[in-house]
């Protein structure tokens, strides 16, 4: 079983988490005013890293906060998790 430890709540098991994706993907701008192909290549196209990873979680059965969690994609390990960016571009983290 995987152990996801959220900043809030502690150390808790996956089944109370929603995988909500890739936490290194930044979001165009303004998705209206690009191409279709170039928003369905964002959407639908992505990196399948093998190693440590950034990712976004949600705590969906528990405190219902977002957070991003640092795990091996290979090995499953948890390397840290820390609170969502208060920053809604995310800069800071």
């Amino acid at each position: 079983m995987l152990l996801i430890t959220c900043p809030w709540c502690g150390e808790r098991a996956q089944v109370e988490f929603s995988y909500g994706g890739d936490a290194t993907v930044e979001r165009p701008d303004n998705p209206a005013a690009i191409e279709l192909s170039t928003w369905l290549d964002h959407v639908y196209l992505r990196d399948n890293p093998r190693g440590l990873h950034l990712e976004w979680w949600h705590h969906s059965a528990g405190c219902r906060q977002w957070f991003k969690v640092h795990r091996d994609t290979h090995t499953h390990k948890i390397h840290s998790s820390s609170p969502a960016s208060p920053n809604p571009s995310g800069d800071d983290g």
